[in-house]
């Protein structure tokens, strides 16, 4: 770590709180950030980590508390405040434009115009040599399309740094990166600290934090823990223990001997992240794969559905793995994506409309479309799912989050599946509708049909499935049959790479 004899913090908050509706997803956090150094921001999934970074990035408004950045107070109304203050963004999600040169996305929103004319500067020459200063093997005049994602990361940092960012803030930066891909991003990392930029770390991969980590701050659920040297952090396990300090509460209700008739059948899957995953699924069993962000769950998921290439052997009911969703559909598979609004929804469309669309042609007679089939069906998957709506003409895009996802499985229900996919089922959903959908997923799976939880919150995992996969870095690392005692910090040392353990 470099010393300086700044007095002012890079960053200080003080009493931070994020409220929502009936829920407090930051309260009260304090905390300092000292200039020069690498401070690693942890913590499980909802601990309240990403609601921070909004806050700082001025993509979120606090309910209350303040911010100062180097001793002077930090209010951001939006992403160009916090440019101005002097904080820059490195998103897991790449921003940068393919079809420009490196160049071009460095000046990018830099440019400098008078009258609507842009004028010469400077500015080249600047972001020129800051991306030499730190990686001087990437080409200014390149395509960026040409580039590793890698090196896209680089071009990113190097704008932040170019528009003069005292601090970035890096989430998630390795997940889709190769290991010498993340040795290469460490080294600028450490060049960017020697060249009093803060880095603000945020990662799931544990053995990361400890290498390139000056200080930590430990986030759990939505408070501050504590902030500390990672000099003075004994391991891995002491880690573990302040990211949890609870137990896990679960209501997981055994089912029952489930017979060996495995439905699903997937061998060596391979792709741009997933290693060598195999497993199996059982006909009425329900099945978790748990991970935390980038651990390849998503991915698992899109292959066996048909969305995303991928090698391997995957055989559903005997036949070859579907190419396509539409041959997943036909074949007896259907998928409640992560994205509900986006990749679930019509919603745009009624209730009555989004629920048959996965099995129109089971309303249609003699090839005429029964309009008042659509409407029956519709009420009967109001009524079996306790969809909270008037009526079913009512849009989806009115309804509640939970009851949008209770319509995702009304489709996928009709759609007379025999393997459900369900992605993340739960995400902004309150607790009453929680409950609702895992006794709807049991019920499915208690008429003899498979599903596959695919879920970053492990007390969903454990409360649900009969078998749980445990997920790092695109591979399956463990097995944990439930029902027994479970070591809840084994199961979060595996998932943040600390090694495998038995089944």
């Amino acid at each position: 770590m470099v010393q300086t004899a700044l007095a002012e913090k890079a960053l200080s908050i003080k009493d931070l709180t994020k409220d929502y509706p009936g829920v407090r997803a930051v309260d009260t956090v304090s905390f300092d950030i000292e200039p020069n150094t690498v401070h690693c921001l942890v913590g499980e999934n909802g601990a309240g980590k990403s609601t921070i970074v909004k806050m700082l990035t001025g993509a979120l408004e606090p309910t209350s508390g303040t911010m100062a950045v180097l001793g002077k107070p930090y209010q951001p109304n939006s992403t160009q405040d916090a440019r101005n203050g002097g904080i820059g963004t490195l998103f897991q999600e790449l921003h940068v434009v393919d079809q420009l040169t490196v160049l071009e996305n460095l000046t990018m929103g830099m440019e400098v115009s008078r009258f609507g004319f842009l004028i010469k500067s400077d500015l080249e020459d600047r972001v020129t040599k800051t991306l030499a200063a730190i990686e001087p093997g990437i080409d200014p005049n390149a395509r960026v399309s040409s580039l590793s994602v890698a090196q896209k990361q680089i071009v990113e940092i190097a704008r932040a740094a170019s528009s003069g960012a005292n601090i970035i803030i890096m989430d998630e930066p390795t997940a889709a990166l190769s290991e010498r891909e993340v040795e290469r991003l460490f080294g600028v990392i450490r060049r960017l600290r020697d060249s009093d930029v803060t880095v603000i770390y945020i990662s799931h991969k544990l053995d990361e934090i400890f290498e390139l980590g000056d200080n930590v701050t430990v986030m759990r659920d939505g408070k501050h823990i504590a902030t500390k040297p990672l000099a003075q952090v004994n391991g891995r396990p002491e880690l573990i223990e302040m990211m949890v300090g609870r137990s896990i509460t679960h209501d997981y209700r055994p089912r029952g001997d489930i017979a060996d008739n495995p439905v699903l059948t997937v061998k060596g899957l391979n792709s741009h992240l997933l290693k060598d995953v195999s497993f199996q699924v059982n006909a009425g069993e329900i099945i978790g794969f748990y991970g935390l962000v980038g651990a390849g769950k998503t991915e698992v998921a899109r292959a066996i559905y048909g969305a995303d290439k991928a090698h391997g052997q995957v055989t559903f009911k005997g036949r070859p793995r579907a190419r396509s969703p539409k041959e997943a559909i036909a074949s007896g598979i259907a998928l409640v994506p992560e994205e509900r609004r986006t990749e679930g929804l019509f919603t745009a469309l009624t209730i009555r409309r989004n629920i048959p669309i996965m099995n129109i042609n089971k309303l249609a007679k003699f090839g005429i479309f029964q309009d008042d089939q659509e409407k029956s069906v519709a009420k009967e998957y109001v009524s079996k799912l306790g969809i909270a709506t008037n009526s079913v003409e009512k849009y989806a895009e009115k309804l509640s989050g939970g009851n949008q996802q209770k319509v995702v499985l009304a489709k996928c229900l009709f759609a007379d599946a025999d393997l459900l996919l369900l992605d993340e089922p739960t995400r902004g959903v309150d607790v009453g509708a929680k409950s609702e959908i895992y006794d709807l997923i049991r019920d499915f799976a208690n008429t003899g049909r498979a599903v596959c939880v695919f879920s970053s919150e492990l007390e969903e995992v454990l409360g649900l499935c009969d078998r749980i996969f445990l997920m790092y870095d695109g591979r399956v690392e463990a097995e944990i049959r439930n029902g027994a005692t479970v070591d809840i910090p084994k199961i979060l040392n595996i998932v943040t790479g600390g090694g495998k353990a038995g089944t």
